[in-house]
Order: structure tokens, then sequence, then C-alpha cells
């Protein structure tokens, strides 16, 4: 006698979703960008702009940020990871 069951589906698979890294890293990357971008807007001062020689680092840093984490959350959704199910 054979202990396995048949599958229902045999091969059927999945992606992996939420879970994908890449949505991870860029979901991060994106709450940092956004928390940088509102800094450089509302909240710098001329002695900070002083130190970075009159460019806005923290803003830039932040738009450069989201922009990655655009990049990361396009490519896990264009080329999702698919997991077979056991």
């Amino acid at each position: 006698m054979n202990d396995q069951q048949p599958r229902e589906h045999p091969g059927q698979s999945k992606t992996a979703g939420a879970f994908d890294i890449r949505t991870i890293i860029g979901g991060l990357l994106g709450f940092y960008g956004v928390v940088l971008v509102i800094v450089g807007l509302f909240f710098t001062s001329d002695e900070q702009l002083a130190k970075g020689d009159g460019f806005h680092v923290n803003l830039w840093t932040g738009i450069g940020l989201l922009v990655t984490s655009a990049i990361f959350i396009a490519w896990a959704r264009w080329r999702p990871i698919v997991v077979e199910e056991e």
C-alpha cells in the first residue's frame, strides 16, 4: 500500500506575494524614503543646508529611496517568485 494520498491538483503552484523579500525591502526603503522627504521638505534648517553646501541631502536621498522602492516593488509584481505546493 502507498501511504501517499493523491493530490487534487498535482503540480499546483502559487506566488510568494507579501513574503517575497523584494516586497519587504521595497516597503522598508519606501518608508524611510517618505520620512526623509518629509524631513527634507519641512524640517531642514539653514545650518543643515550649509553643511551640505546648499544641497538638500535628506530630500534627494529620500527621493532616491522612493524611486528604488518603486523599482523593487515593480520587479516583484512583474516577475513573481513561484512556489510549488507540496
